[in-house]
């Protein structure tokens, strides 16, 4: 059992993992994932599973496989006969989700607050998805962040999804990583408040500040996207880890966005819906980023202006935000929470149409930045179309953007 100390813990008490786990579907995954959990270097565990489904799967014909297939996880994780594993039943015949409260968003929720129930205020709670492998380090990589920074609201952990073999299947999701990674490095360039990824495999915080900021809010999807932007408003989040973590790269309809139903969208050849935005939308971003300190004093327009005249409904939004600041400072504070990630992202899609080069030619606006050394981008393919790239030439891409990723998560740690 390890011990770790820092500012405001008690220096003799051991910290505790929890581990919460949304399961649907998922009794082929399930036994690799208690693997990972078995063999972390770090002992002190527990693992927090909700099974879940809505309660009148159980009479649909075509949904029934899936309740039986819930309760073969069920079965398998009551046989482990293990202290450490809880499971949550809101699958079984009459405990399963009635009415609106269904989806992963409520089991991820489910999960979580039973472990914030449980633990100590110190102790670490992670979210996790039983398709996502995990490395014997991971607990201990992210105990160690998360304690390194006190203050941290929460970490937001690296992912890579490793290829399946499946040529369709690797492609999508190398296209869809280009896309995020896209994103990730133009935001860690310009050091915004939100650069980091939302995943909900790979997602971290203290039980205390899980309580603190009203835990998880449900959503049928996105969850995990709308939770961190909660922790990244209550106070910094980190960027970086020793640990990466594998979510599997597979076709999913089970939520309305992400990874899944990208791919889906992918194979069908719609990849509109994830663009790869330019650089100069970025800077736009940032300059009105820049902007809210002498926004304090008085109005002028900031290049997101037109998005944000879309978003007030005549009202004057620098002028409502500075009535309700005590001081520059808090301003400057309310300016950025409401000027979000998501607000941040639908600029890019309503700034997109600004900027009509092809996604290849903006990517490569991006690689041949100052960012990116000679050095950096020397064995990458000369492509000019994504459909022509090989899955080697497109891994080529992705391993490029990761390693940037990765050095510039090192050198920030904190958002």
């Amino acid at each position: 059992m390890q011990t770790f100390t820092y500012k405001g813990i008690n220096k003799s008490k051991p910290l505790k993992v929890y581990a919460t786990l949304p399961v649907l579907n998922e009794s082929e995954n399930i036994a690799a994932l208690l693997l990972d959990l078995e063999a972390q270097n770090f002992d002190d565990w527990m693992l927090v599973v909700c099974v879940n489904q809505p309660d009148e799967w159980w009479q649909i014909p075509d949904k029934q496989h899936i309740c039986e297939d819930n309760a073969r996880t069920i079965a398998f994780l009551e046989a482990k006969d293990d202290s450490r594993i809880k499971v949550v039943d809101r699958s079984s015949i009459g405990l399963g989700w009635k009415g609106k409260h269904h989806g992963v968003g409520w089991a991820r929720k489910t999960a979580m607050d039973f472990a914030a129930d449980l633990a100590d205020a110190d102790d670490v709670i992670v979210s996790m998805d039983a398709d996502t492998r995990y490395p014997e380090n991971y607990f201990s990589a992210v105990v160690d962040q998360i304690h390194r920074f006190p203050e941290a609201t929460g970490l937001s952990v690296p992912y890579y999804h490793k290829l399946t073999g499946d040529e369709t299947a690797d492609r999508c999701i190398l296209r869809y990583e280009i896309y995020m990674r896209n994103y990730a490095l133009h935001m860690l360039q310009l050091r915004n408040p939100y650069c980091f990824s939302a995943i909900g495999s790979g997602m971290a915080c203290k039980a205390g500040v899980y309580k603190r900021v009203g835990g998880l809010t449900p959503k049928l999807s996105g969850e995990d996207f709308y939770f961190i932007q909660k922790l990244r408003k209550a106070g910094n989040i980190i960027v970086h880890c020793d640990a990466v973590i594998h979510p599997e790269a597979r076709f999913s309809d089970r939520v309305y966005f992400g990874t899944g139903p990208a791919m889906i969208r992918g194979r069908d050849g719609k990849w509109d819906s994830y663009p790869i935005y330019s650089g100069d939308s970025f800077l736009k971003v940032a300059d009105t980023f820049q902007a809210f300190a002498d926004l304090y004093t008085a109005d002028f327009e900031v290049p997101m202006q037109y998005f944000i005249d879309q978003i007030i409904d005549g009202n004057s939004f620098w002028g409502t935000l500075r009535n309700n600041s005590a001081s520059a400072e808090a301003f400057v504070k309310a300016c950025t929470q409401r000027l979000d990630g998501l607000r941040i992202l639908q600029f890019l899609k309503s700034d997109n149409d600004n900027y009509p080069q092809s996604d290849e030619e903006k990517l490569w606006q991006l690689l041949n930045s100052a960012l990116f050394s000679t050095e950096d981008i020397a064995g990458l393919p000369d492509f000019n179309n994504f459909s022509d790239c090989s899955i080697n030439d497109l891994n080529s891409i992705r391993n490029i953007m990761f390693q940037k990723e990765r050095s510039l998560q090192s050198e920030i740690q904190l958002a």
